[in-house]
């Protein structure tokens, strides 16, 4: 059964807590089949699994398209609480999704609208359909809680070497 935006934008929040548990950046994603299921689901991993492209969009599509025994996800949605990024946007085309819906924006690095939109470049074969903004305000407090937190550590570390 087919639910809202907003319920399976809470299941990739719900994925960005387990990668904010873990240390790593809190995002998370969730691939959705053309009737309502999850099929996979994501969160970022860059650290622990010493692999630069383990970011939490990357790890849904690897568990939907193993899921599914097909790298193609045609018509499947992706949700993930950060805009992506440009390998992460690639994958998406590659993976050949019908609709993407992000949280929060990336002013620095997001390639979906903030920086660029890679989605309407016209050298590609595939159009994905972007919506942008659900759910946005808490997927950004889990941001700015992440990075204050790791501020805090930071200068706690700074304030000990100063003490030897």
């Amino acid at each position: 059964m087919r639910q809202s935006d907003e319920f399976y934008m809470h299941r990739a929040l719900d994925q960005a807590r387990l990668a904010m548990a873990a240390g790593e950046v809190p995002v998370g994603a969730v691939v959705v089949d053309p009737d309502g299921e999850v099929i996979g689901c994501g969160h970022n991993r860059p650290i622990a699994a010493h692999d630069p492209t383990a970011h939490a969009e990357v790890q849904a599509l690897r568990d939907a398209a193993g899921r599914l025994g097909n790298y193609r996800l045609d018509a499947c949605q992706l949700f993930v609480t950060l805009e992506p990024c440009m390998m992460c946007t690639g994958a998406m085309i590659h993976a050949r999704l019908a609709r993407v819906v992000y949280a929060a924006a990336e002013p620095k690095g997001g390639m979906v609208e903030s920086r660029a939109n890679l989605f309407v470049q016209p050298w590609f074969n595939h159009r994905v359909e972007v919506c942008g903004g659900v759910l946005a305000a808490p997927a950004k407090r889990l941001l700015k809680t992440f990075f204050a937190q790791r501020r805090a550590v930071d200068i706690d570390r700074t304030d000990a070497d100063r003490s030897d």
